[in-house]
């Protein structure tokens, strides 16, 4: 390995991820926090942040810590959540081709925000672009981490009610839609997804609604796509 290729890489990548480590400093100290409320020691957040590495589901999966154990419905719920990865890779292909041992670790580490640069950036002139594409993706993930670290012993020495802190997670979703569906023009899908999740809310109650809403999300979507697009 050469540090003519590694350290430039580094230098062009990191101003590209400040973005990303402003927003993951907040979220994944809230989210140790929230691990830590939940009962769970600093260790928790941390080993998930660096394991799973998956906000949304992360949030999601501690909840499911607490619930009785229910492994097919876990499964079937961290698909959906994540499934938008499968997509997320297919546009990568070609980015991440040939470029070696590198290649595994960008597959494992390639969430939302990661994507949005590696897919859109253009590669600084004389830049590695495989050590480019590697230094953003581990700069993101080593932003989230440790935050989430610095939640989890903010928890523990935190003296302040923390009761209500869970909402965390709701608000974090609530953000999400309203960003997407500020950004759509006729805000066709971002009903579809809340009209299907109403419903099912109403049919299925607040305990069972989350996997049937986007099954019916799922077809309704693959089943008016050309419209949708159009």
């Amino acid at each position: 390995m050469s540090d003519k290729k590694i350290m430039p890489a580094l230098r062009a990548a990191f101003p590209f991820t400040i973005p990303i480590m402003t927003g993951f400093c907040f979220l994944g100290a809230a989210y140790g926090i929230y691990m830590n409320v939940l009962g769970f020691g600093v260790m928790y957040p941390t080993l998930m942040a660096a394991l799973i590495f998956g906000g949304s589901l992360e949030f999601v999966a501690a909840t499911m810590l607490l619930a009785p154990f229910a492994p097919l419905q876990t499964f079937a719920v961290a698909v959906m959540i994540q499934a938008r990865h499968l997509f997320y890779g297919l546009a990568m292909l070609e980015r991440y081709k040939g470029l070696g041992l590198k290649r595994q670790y960008l597959i494992f580490g390639l969430c939302d925000e990661t994507f949005a640069i590696n897919y859109s950036a253009r590669v600084p002139e004389g830049i590695d672009r495989g050590w480019f594409y590697f230094w953003v993706t581990l700069l993101n993930q080593s932003y989230w981490v440790g935050s989430a670290l610095v939640g989890g012993l903010l928890g523990e020495v935190l003296t302040f009610d923390t009761n209500g802190l869970g909402f965390v997670m709701t608000a974090m979703f609530v953000v999400i839609y309203l960003e997407q569906f500020l950004i759509e023009r006729r805000h066709v899908t971002g009903l579809i997804g809340f009209l299907a999740s109403t419903a099912c809310l109403i049919i299925f109650g607040s305990e069972s609604f989350l996997i049937p809403s986007m099954l019916v999300i799922l077809i309704v979507l693959t089943a008016f796509r050309s419209r949708i697009e159009q």
